[in-house]
């Protein structure tokens, strides 16, 4: 038996969200500006997944898990902070924060979502 499985946003090298199974997975959202500071950047990220989950027929509050890629550890109080203004309470998915390299040297942040449709 086969199930649906759709794509969005194909690209040569990935797509920007795959849906099956009741389930969204988004590649990782990075931001638009790499000058800006980690306050803006995560809301430019935050902004993208909240796009593509409505695409999906979703949001935030079905969110199953959460990565979280940080290029410096001194970020994580200002991602926390507008991390906390944009989650749903009483829905706070798990998530995962971890220090890495990122593909391009302006980003101080990518954030991979997994969630239910």
């Amino acid at each position: 038996m086969s199930s649906e499985l759709k794509r969005f946003d194909i690209g040569a090298r990935l797509s920007e969200m795959t849906v099956h199974n009741g389930v969204a997975y988004l590649a990782g959202q990075v931001p638009a500006d790499q000058t800006s500071d980690i306050e803006t950047q995560t809301k430019q990220v935050l902004g993208a997944i909240d796009a593509l989950l409505a695409r999906a027929g979703t949001d935030k509050s079905r969110i199953l898990m959460a990565q979280i890629f940080l290029v410096d550890l001194a970020d994580f109080p200002g991602m926390n902070a507008v991390w906390d203004a944009w989650v749903v309470p009483g829905n706070t998915p798990p998530r995962a924060t971890v220090q890495a390299n990122l593909a391009r040297p302006g980003w101080r942040l990518e954030v991979v979502i997994t969630a239910a449709v």
